[in-house]
């Protein structure tokens, strides 16, 4: 019998090299600094409400309460920042979990005290506000953060009612949060073999790892191995999701919106056509995917293929690995088109233990980039020695870099941005890499092994996340007609949707149909269509990086400078991108499709 010895197992936190962990000691030193700044936070969210009420004497008035306002909200998402990132290093902690408890509960405090200011401030005459806003000086720097409430005006509720609701925070999250415990610190996957015939335990980073396993069997075992971990709480997973799907329908519902899509996308000023142009598009080059994955099934001389087939790599593995500091190397050359400046805060990056870099037990799964104006952008990784993990590193840099380009250029209150922009920097940064990669390695078999990381990026970001963004909203629809969000009824549909994508060259395995149950991003209402948008205009934002005009340059630096001053449509507009018409979809398919006939080209010379 296998002993607990005999398999390899996740470090603990602390048996983690304190190099290879980040250092959160610049926001808060020591328990005793978040404690004071705590408690003096919840001081002052006490104390707003004798801003209540001052708003229409005047629009110094109005001034004055928007800073104070914001004099608060500015250390509570400090606090809210620095207890996130405590918990995500290791959720099982019990200290962390209170951490994070207590500074949510505090941001629920600070969203019902302040939840009196927009309809407070939509009560003031139209025509009063937009003269106050001329003649008052300093209120000129608020005019665009005025506006983004002025525009939702007719989705405003209350005083006592937007109360009530951000009062109601906690509990109205719960769904989100009980699926981040069970799917993060709570769910147990079993004891697998690896590449190497080592036993090891099975977690997100070790799945994500073996399902691009070149020995077809390891690749079948993770999968069906991971998937009975979850196919075992399906139901519980269902209720987690409909209940989140609830809130959102909800929260729509009663500020007078269409449905949560018009909601979510309101909140950046995006209209509803561009989510539906994605779809639109992505189906019309369903074809594409098609070829793709045939040429796969063909090259990897399967009878059958299948879902788990899907991530291997299918032109070889050539030597492409790299340890973290060899990918450091690697991403300061390949992002060096950027120019000078935007390396030296790359450099900085690295040099200032910005990022969490291995993975240990109870680690949040996946990557992210995370950070608030006062600190800096940390990155979370949970990094194996491959070429995903440098990509990974790359486009969470992106984000980072747009963070720092953000908060040293713009004031406290634009001083973050839309996910709608947020994930062009990020797939704009693996674009460069990928470009670089290419023109590194001449030879044939690295060359058809990096452009078919490529088309699986592509595969996975703009035809996934698209996909993703379907069920998304079916499921959405469906609970607004009645439909009980069942297991079964949840499992049945994204079956079929899953066939629809890939096609008759794909078996749709069974365990595919609960894939939903594990997908943290259908918690972020409305969040994955801006993959898929995302992907396709940093196709075209790389481009004109790299077509060497440094006004080009300028323009995409400009945008990651704009935060949220401007509505995301327009900023993406001044760096060269228009997002409401199809022309930044049709070059994206377009470069997917020279670059798969590249790859075809390329494996039947090697065949």
């Amino acid at each position: 019998m296998l002993s607990l010895a005999d398999v390899k197992q996740l470090p603990t936190r602390a048996e983690v090299d304190p190099d290879l962990t980040w250092d959160l000691t610049p926001i808060f030193e020591n328990q005793a600094a978040f404690d004071q700044l705590f408690e003096q936070v919840s001081a002052q969210i006490a104390a707003l409400s004798q801003q209540q009420g001052r708003l229409k004497a005047g629009p110094k008035e109005l001034v004055s309460v928007i800073e104070a306002i914001l004099t608060v909200i500015r250390p509570a998402e400090k606090l809210y920042v620095y207890a996130s990132l405590k918990h995500d290093q290791d959720t099982s902690d019990a200290a962390n979990q209170a951490l994070s408890g207590r500074t949510q509960h505090l941001l629920t405090q600070l969203e019902s005290q302040i939840a009196w200011f927009d309809p407070e401030l939509l009560a003031v005459d139209a025509d009063e506000l937009n003269r106050w806003l001329v003649t008052e000086p300093k209120l000129k720097p608020y005019v665009h953060y005025i506006h983004t409430i002025t525009d939702a005006r007719e989705h405003v509720l209350s005083p006592a009612a937007e109360e009530l609701l951000a009062k109601a925070g906690d509990a109205l999250g719960a769904s989100s949060n009980t699926f981040s415990v069970l799917n993060d610190a709570d769910l147990e996957f079993p004891i697998v073999e690896d590449d190497d015939g080592q036993t090891v335990q099975l977690s997100q980073g070790v799945y994500d790892q073996l399902i691009q396993s070149t020995k077809p069997e390891v690749r079948k075992m993770a999968f069906k191995q991971l998937y009975s971990v979850y196919h075992q709480f399906r139901h519980t997973l269902a209720a987690t999701l409909s209940g989140n799907v609830k809130t959102h329908n909800f929260s729509a519902n009663v500020h007078h919106y269409q449905d949560a899509r018009q909601a979510a996308m309101s909140s950046n000023h995006i209209d509803e056509s561009v989510f539906d142009s994605l779809v639109t598009s992505v189906h019309e080059h369903l074809p594409l995917l098609h070829r793709y994955v045939g040429i796969r099934r063909q090259i990897l001389n399967l009878p059958e293929l299948h879902m788990y087939d899907l991530y291997t790599p299918i032109a070889g593995v050539p030597e492409l690995s790299y340890t973290f500091e060899e990918a450091k190397e690697e991403a300061l050359k390949a992002l060096a088109v950027l120019g000078p400046d935007y390396i030296s805060h790359v450099k900085e990056a690295f040099d200032s233990h910005w990022i969490d870099v291995v993975e240990n037990k109870g680690k949040r799964s996946g990557a992210y980039s995370s950070g608030m104006y006062d600190t800096a952008p940390y990155i979370l990784l949970n990094w194996q020695d491959n070429l995903e993990s440098l990509f990974t590193l790359v486009h969470e840099m992106g984000h980072s870099m747009h963070s720092y380009y953000t908060t040293h250029n713009q004031p406290y209150q634009y001083g973050d941005y839309a996910i709608f922009v947020a994930e062009i920097a990020s797939t704009t940064n693996e674009t460069l890499l990928t470009d670089y990669l290419l023109k590194k390695y001449p030879d044939k078999a690295t060359q058809a092994y990096i452009l078919n990381h490529y088309l699986d990026g592509f595969k996975g970001t703009v035809y996934r996340q698209t996909q993703f963004a379907e069920f998304e909203h079916f499921i959405h629809q469906q609970d607004a007609a009645g439909q009980p969000l069942t297991a079964d009824f949840l499992s049945e549909y994204y079956l079929k949707l899953n066939q629809t994508y890939y096609g008759d060259d794909v078996i749709s395995d069974p365990e595919i149909a609960d894939e939903w149950s594990r997908i943290p991003h259908f918690y972020y209402n409305y969040y994955v269509y801006q993959y898929a948008t995302g992907f396709a205009a940093a196709n075209t934002l790389a481009s004109r990086i790299l077509s060497g005009d440094e006004a080009k340059r300028n323009d995409y630096l400009n945008y990651l400078k704009s935060g949220s001053s401007d509505y995301p449509i327009e900023v993406m507009k001044r760096a060269g991108v228009d997002m409401t018409q199809v022309a930044y979809l049709d070059q994206a398919f377009a470069a997917f499709e020279k670059r798969l006939d590249q790859f075809s080209t390329l494996v039947n010379e090697n065949h």
